[in-house]
């Protein structure tokens, strides 16, 4: 069983909680809010983001990228499992988002049906077919699209039914977040990507524009939380309190850390992304 946790990548699941939570917070003062919905779009959220990850695996595995990993071992290029076992753990979790999404699209929308088969096939896309945008460069985009804006304005969607103007907002917060989670990872592997043909961004923008870019999704995060305090909900500045947390893996990328040393780096985002995500979420309530 622990082979399978370890392919889920538990370390990238802040990406898939936070936009929920921070969601939530932008629903509190809606109309009628339906609350126990948050809890099937934490389902499909984590479910997206252990399917992409599983997926991830099996297509990088085919292919060889993860023959030479630096990072946490990967179940096909590792050996721990077949592809066809990890090709089949990804469709059962994509399975899971799907039941859930379904449950939300019957009390809501059906255009929820629509939502959920682009961000599967994105969650597919990612590295899998004939070209996977991740190796053009595109993951950063996509991610902020989907564990972004969508995750967090459609959990407002879902509670209210409505799409408040501070939920977008709010949705960049995530969406930076996500993407500095994802640059820190491309970072990390830069050589093995290049040598695999695979062209991220991180190997597209060289070391030290990928460095210079993991700074920008922080300080944009901060920028979009001021947005939201400053002309919605005073309360939200809290989570710029979240971000002391980046002092660490901040200084650690500009220093120049690279290889196995931008590991706990990954980690440390992770939980910068909790900090501020559950802070930004508490201060939208308090301000709702």
């Amino acid at each position: 069983m622990n082979r399978w946790i370890l392919g889920a990548r538990p370390r990238t699941l802040p990406a898939a909680i936070v936009p929920v939570a921070i969601g939530a917070g932008a629903a509190v003062g809606g109309p009628s809010p339906v609350w126990w919905r948050v809890a099937p779009a934490l389902v499909v959220s984590l479910a997206l983001q252990v399917g992409v990850n599983y997926a991830n695996d099996y297509s990088d595995g085919v292919r060889g990228t993860d023959d030479a990993r630096v990072g946490p071992t990967r179940l096909v290029a590792g050996g721990l499992a077949t592809p066809k076992q990890v090709k089949a753990a990804a469709l059962a979790a994509f399975g899971v988002a799907a039941l859930a999404g379904l449950s939300l699209a019957l009390v809501t929308t059906w255009w929820l049906i629509v939502v959920g088969l682009l961000a599967m096939l994105a969650a597919w896309g990612y590295t899998g077919g004939p070209k996977p945008y991740g190796y053009l460069g595109l993951g950063e985009l996509f991610v902020f699209v989907f564990f972004g804006m969508t995750a967090t304005v459609g959990t407002t969607y879902v509670v209210v039914e409505a799409f408040p103007a501070h939920a977008w907002v709010a949705g960049c917060v995530a969406g930076f977040m996500a993407c500095a989670l994802l640059v820190v990872n491309n970072l990390r592997d830069i050589p093995t990507d290049r040598a695999a043909g695979k062209r991220t961004l991180a190997v597209r923008l060289g070391d030290s524009g990928a460095r210079w870019l993991y700074v920008v999704c922080l300080v944009a995060a901060a920028v979009s939380i001021g947005i939201i305090a400053a002309v919605w909900r005073v309360w939200a500045a809290l989570a710029l309190a979240g971000l002391v947390v980046a002092m660490q893996p901040v200084r650690a990328v500009r220093g120049g850390a690279e290889g196995r040393d931008l590991v706990p780096v990954l980690g440390a985002t992770g939980r910068l992304q909790l900090a501020v995500g559950l802070l930004l979420t508490v201060g939208l309530a308090l301000g709702g």
